[in-house]
């Protein structure tokens, strides 16, 4: 029987490994290591870094439980009960406006009452727009989708670019990804098969991420294209303040407000009513914000 510590050690693992892969890419990573207890039960491990390319980052593992706020369970539909989550969360600023952000989490949830479930995802926001690199993105995503299910790509996909929505901009985070949530528990798939998938998603992270950051992370830059940078920075912020679910999740459960919050990048920038020139870069990155677009078949 597939448990819980035998899940949360996998995450640790994945969490190593990616550390490791980042700091040789980097070049001059170093991460600042936290480990934590919550009061309530459980605790985690936070790893932030500022490296030479990547000018903000945080690669976490947590495993927390105890009492489900009343807050959580109102909101899943659920009768009180103890809870368990664990799992990776991901988020890489880079210092080349030409590299994109990139956010990962995958994680595992089960409550004494015999619920259990899976989630996670990997989302791409881009500074400026390479369309061979969505394609190259999106087709990673699907081909590691494809093994357990052809129907998790597109569906998944959907789900992406309806989470990762700033309702009050009527505009997408970024070129999407893909997104699940309460993945399991339902009998179409084992936990064991599940838990494979998630294994998968976890070591698609450095398959996407590095080629992007290897590609991009010598270009030259000028001032006004890293005022951009700040700019899609702040559509970041808003996002993870005023929509994300495991923000939410991990206040609200008393979790460790300095590891949940270092998504934050370490600049970003507001400008009031600030629109991109007509026919510039920034306008074309602006222009593809949008839910629904295939970028593994759009013309090259």
């Amino acid at each position: 029987m597939l448990s819980k510590e035998h899940i949360s050690e996998w995450l640790k693992s994945l969490q190593d490994d990616i550390c490791k892969q980042l700091i040789d890419v980097d070049g001059n990573a170093e991460f600042t290591e936290d480990l934590w207890e919550r009061p309530e039960g459980g605790g985690g491990r936070s790893r932030a870094l500022e490296g030479k390319h990547i000018e903000k980052g945080g690669v976490n593992w947590s495993a927390v439980h105890g009492p489900m706020p009343a807050t959580i369970t109102k909101g899943l539909g659920i009768e009180p009960c103890d809870f368990y989550a664990t799992g990776v969360s991901i988020v890489l600023h880079p210092q080349n406006p030409f590299v994109p952000i990139i956010h990962m989490n995958v994680r595992y949830f089960e409550t004494n009452t015999g619920l259990w479930w899976f989630g996670g995802g990997i989302d791409v926001t881009p500074h400026y727009l390479n369309l061979k690199e969505a394609h190259f993105i999106h087709s990673t995503l699907k081909e590691a989708c494809d093994g357990f299910d052809p129907a998790y790509y597109p569906k998944f996909k959907t789900w992406a670019d309806d989470y990762f929505y700033l309702k009050h901009r009527k505009e997408t985070r970024g070129i999407g990804g893909i997104f699940y949530d309460r993945l399991g528990g339902e009998g179409e798939k084992s936990k064991e098969e599940l838990f494979d998938f998630m294994k998968t998603i976890g070591n698609t992270f450095c398959k996407i991420y590095l080629p992007l950051l290897k590609n991009n992370k010598e270009r030259k830059f000028t001032e006004d294209e890293k005022e951009w940078q700040y700019l899609r920075r702040s559509r970041y912020v808003e996002f993870n303040l005023v929509w994300d679910r495991g923000t939410k999740f991990g206040l609200d459960t008393d979790g460790r407000t300095e590891s949940i919050l270092m998504s934050m990048p370490p600049m970003a920038i507001w400008k009031y009513n600030y629109a991109p020139e007509p026919g510039s870069p920034e306008m074309e990155m602006q222009d593809y914000l949008k839910k629904g677009i295939d970028f593994i078949n759009l013309e090259i």
